[in-house]
């Protein structure tokens, strides 16, 4: 059994060090450390599984097909979303334990940098990344939809007219500025 455990530790030091031979040769000492980002991976990867797992225990039929419809609501709801949560001023509160204020960033929206050690910067710069933000309400809404059609469907309903109504409000600004001048 010790003998087992003595190969395990073997492998992981040989990982580890791999690891770090291909993060130095990857890029300069603190520029973009692979660690966090591996972590977030592994994250995103347990949070996928979950989804998984509840979605097979609760036996939920999967569609032949993708409703088009339900497409389209979803990728503006996980647009909108995306934005909210990771560059709106109002959830800057929920970002603010991760990220340092730059300055506003548009209607509604600021600029942030990640702080901190190795996982609050990896927080902060996932946190203020609309995209990375939406894989993972991407993943969120695929597995509510499965498991809650109707009530997700209720949600991403109102989140995509948020982002119509926000569209429209950010197209009359530009026919008035356009008009006065």
């Amino acid at each position: 059994m010790d003998q087992d455990v003595g190969k395990k530790g073997t492998l992981l030091s040989r990982m580890g060090e791999a690891f770090r031979r291909v993060n130095k040769a990857y890029s300069p000492p603190g520029e973009h450390p692979l660690a966090g980002h591996l972590g977030a991976l592994a994250a995103f990867g347990a949070y996928t599984a979950a989804w998984g797992v509840v979605v097979g225990v609760r036996r939920a039929a999967l569609p032949d097909r993708h409703q088009p419809l339900d497409l389209l609501v979803t990728a503006a709801a996980v647009f909108r979303l995306g934005r909210l949560l990771s560059k709106g001023s109002v959830t800057s509160p929920l970002r603010a334990p991760f990220t340092r204020y730059e300055g506003s960033a548009g209607p509604a929206e600021v600029q942030e940098s990640p702080r901190g050690g190795l996982v609050r910067s990896t927080v902060g710069e996932l946190a203020t990344c609309p995209f990375c933000v939406s894989v993972w309400l991407t993943t969120t809404f695929t597995g509510a939809h499965l498991l809650w059609p109707r009530a997700t469907r209720t949600v991403t309903g109102g989140i995509t007219a948020l982002a119509v109504a926000d569209t429209m409000q950010l197209g009359y600004d530009c026919l008035l500025q356009k008009n006065s001048g």
